[in-house]
């Protein structure tokens, strides 16, 4: 007797059309992503005065970065709940609009204050775009394909990141420093018109009442932890009250967000969640390893421009073979969890990021370039092999209804992972600099001294202007070398916490088709055609 196949549950019509709208979402996904590290490349530019830039002071450029990192992260899961109660594609197209418009007006700005305030407005746009693209991946995919989709996504992250700085050195050699955002404006446009055409709409069709006072809590509370996260890297003291005061304010309206979530009738977030330990180790996972990469990405671009003397452009370059892995591996990553099971492939990637973190600790001034190549190479390949599949595990230990809520969560703990990382490494980073360098500052006026144990980079710049400065060169090599391998130490031992946590905390086998494994195939989330019959 044959058992008849049950029928798909995302229609016809839209499942025709899948791959292509997972290419519309990536495209939006790009340009979100590629925007804060395009920035990066243009810095040095905006920093000169004008015409050629805007004359922005240190705190200026840091606010640049930040003021769109606060924003972006504080409005994360309110953004992914307001997708799934009001319709994911309006989210979508409403924060594409805003980057763009805000791409726009940054591109135009005249002062570091304006440049800082349209960042924050791109932050808005980058928020309620971002946790779309994957609830809607979740809404348009059978459950046997979401893996391989989501491989795609991921890749197309790692892919942003190490494009950022090789677009922006190219814009940056042939035009003004405004075109590493005006480039935004022509990319959201074609993606808008694709979206229109091909993206369906979806929500929660039961989304309950509205829960403004959970909402507000979870806004003061990541914006606060995460401002102080970002003060106490900034002033390299997290002791400083303007680094621990708005931390601690963030961590108790988050445990009153905690306590009033388990109590209302209607909750933003459903804490329960939380006791699924295949999604709490997930989260905790994505949070670990963003944390332990942000090291890679902060010191790396000291080392290879500073120490190595290469351009941004070749520094981007060098990038691309963390990129080219995952975009490489990711959508494969499914292959290896069918066989090896999600724990063993998850464990796996994050030994292979661990590993070129001790890479990292054997580096000096004269290593040749292809171990850079190689590192990257490995670290790129361990990747691929984390984000999948604990982003599969994260969003199918979910109602279908509820991707954008899950999608808020696992891109929430990723940039409150990296924003840890940048804000600890880096202090830690500056510190041992710092300390390193103690003895042979101490021969320099005091005036400069202070400024000249801040960084690397304004110790070189210092040495660039002052009679003899040449003597501080070689030094400041081996302190910022020095530093660099206590970084890379720490986020080995990061690294391996969250293999034990993916070895010991998530499934030993790949979900079934019909849902997480072990669990029961989820509730039918209402999707909702823009057309009726394809063409």
């Amino acid at each position: 007797m044959t058992t008849a196949a049950a029928p798909p549950r995302v229609p016809e019509a839209i499942h025709r059309r899948r791959w292509a709208i997972l290419c519309t979402l990536v495209l939006a996904l790009l340009v979100v992503v590629l925007d804060n590290s395009i920035l990066n490349v243009a810095m040095k530019t905006i920093a000169t005065p004008a015409p050629v830039g805007l004359g922005a002071t240190q705190s200026d450029l840091e606010w640049a970065i930040n003021s769109y990192t606060l924003v972006f992260a504080g409005l994360l899961f309110t953004s992914g709940l307001l997708g799934d109660r009001f319709g994911r594609k309006r989210a979508l197209l409403g924060g594409m609009v805003v980057f763009g418009i805000a791409s726009l007006l940054s591109a135009m700005a005249s002062s570091p204050g304006e440049l800082i305030g349209y960042r924050a407005v791109m932050g808005i746009g980058g928020a309620l775009a971002m946790p779309a693209t994957l609830a809607i991946i979740m809404n348009v995919f059978e459950r046997s394909e979401q893996p391989k989709a989501i491989g795609i996504w991921a890749g197309a992250v790692g892919l942003a990141i190490a494009i950022g700085p090789i677009t922006g050195g190219l814009l940056i050699e042939h035009f003004w420093w405004g075109s590493v955002f005006l480039v935004n404006v022509p990319i959201v446009i074609v993606a808008l018109v694709l979206m229109v055409v091909l993206v369906p709409e979806s929500r929660d069709p039961n989304p309950g009442k509205m829960d403004p006072v959970g909402v507000l809590l979870s806004i003061i509370g990541l914006v606060a932890l995460i401002y102080g996260i970002i003060k106490g890297g900034e002033l390299a003291d997290f002791t400083a009250f303007e680094a621990w005061g708005p931390t601690l304010l963030g961590v108790l309206a988050l445990v009153a967000f905690v306590w009033f979530e388990r109590r209302t009738p209607s909750p933003a977030l459903d804490v329960t969640w939380f006791r699924n330990r295949v999604f709490s180790a997930s989260v905790v996972v994505v949070g670990v390893i963003f944390f332990a990469l942000m090291g890679v990405s902060f010191f790396g671009v000291f080392y290879t421009q500073s120490v190595r003397g290469y351009s941004a452009l070749q520094a981007g370059v060098l990038m691309l073979p963390l990129a080219a892995a995952q975009l490489l591996f990711a959508p494969r990553a499914r292959l290896v969890v069918d066989r090896l099971g999600v724990a063993a492939t998850a464990a796996g990637g994050m030994v292979l990021v661990a590993i070129g973190f001790v890479g990292y600790i054997v580096l000096d001034a004269t290593t040749p370039i292809w171990v850079l190549v190689v590192l990257g190479l490995v670290m790129g390949s361990g990747m691929a092999h984390v984000m999948p599949p604990v982003t599969v595990a994260i969003m199918g230990s979910l109602p279908r209804e509820k991707a954008g809520a899950g999608s808020a969560v696992n891109n929430t703990f990723r940039q409150v992972g990296g924003s840890l990382g940048v804000a600890v490494l880096g202090a830690v980073l500056s510190t041992v600099y710092r300390d390193g360098m103690s003895d042979t500052l101490d021969h320099l006026p005091e005036g400069l001294r202070g400024k000249a144990g801040e960084s690397l980079e304004a110790t070189l710049a210092i040495a660039g202007r002052i009679p003899g400065g040449q003597a501080l060169v070689a030094p400041a090599n081996d302190s910022f070398l020095h530093a660099m391998h206590v970084v890379a130490g720490i986020s080995v031992g990061v690294s391996l916490i969250g293999a034990l946590v993916a070895w010991f905390l998530l499934p030993r086998r790949a979900a079934a088709p019909g849902g997480p494994a072990g669990q029961a195939p989820e509730p039918q989330d209402r999707t909702r055609e823009t057309a009726v019959a394809e063409a």
